[in-house]
């Protein structure tokens, strides 16, 4: 089984990161994973867009997909490649703060979550896609909690290991802000429970 990730914003939204942090803990969690990162020559303001790949076997395709079973929108700005490949069903979470683009939302889950205004409101506006991260991993259950958190330490360069703790922090307002609808849209089936083995008597 393969599920697809893209995750599109403007240069400066963290949406690298975000897809770095995401790779590292569904590798860490023993699936395979594929990343491709495109972005433009600006550091602010430019296009960003990330895909993942991810699979419980080997992954035989490129990481450039024509459809995604779910995308993650920080900004209307540089969206329509990513609204194209959605279909029919595909788990979107859009960033309701800055995104204002007239989008029929009616064929896609629409997860809504104003990730910016948490930013701000708790540990800052830089960390918008860590809480977007937090919404995601909620309710999708992509990858566990512990082993996204994990992973932040990981994909921070060392000279931004000290913001650590304040992207985990975000992750969880994230989550907190979907508590109720938690696991509603999981990534993959639950493992099938294990026949107990009683003691021979």
């Amino acid at each position: 089984m393969e599920r697809e990730l893209v995750l599109s914003g403007i240069g400066g939204q963290g949406i690298q990161l975000c897809a770095q942090v995401l790779a590292r803990a569904v590798l860490d969690e023993g699936r395979q994973v594929q990343l491709f990162g495109n972005y433009g020559g600006m550091m602010r303001g430019g296009n960003t867009e990330a895909t993942l790949i991810v699979a419980d076997d080997r992954i035989e395709g490129p990481p450039t997909v024509s459809s995604t079973w779910s995308a993650l929108l920080m900004h209307h700005d540089y969206s329509e490649p990513a609204l194209a490949r959605m279909r029919p069903g595909s788990v979107v979470f859009v960033n309701t703060t800055v995104f204002d683009a007239p989008v029929d939302w009616s064929p896609y889950v629409l997860i809504e979550v104003p990730a910016t205004k948490l930013a701000a409101e708790s540990e800052g506006i830089q960390t918008a896609s860590m809480v977007m991260l937090g919404a995601y991993v909620a309710v999708t259950e992509m990858a566990g909690m512990e082993a996204v958190a994990a992973a932040v330490e990981a994909a921070l360069p060392r000279y931004r290991a000290q913001h650590a703790a304040r992207n985990v922090a975000a992750m969880q307002v994230g989550a907190a802000s979907v508590a109720a609808m938690a696991g509603a849209y999981r990534a993959w089936a639950p493992a099938p429970a294990r026949a107990s083995v009683g003691a021979a008597g």
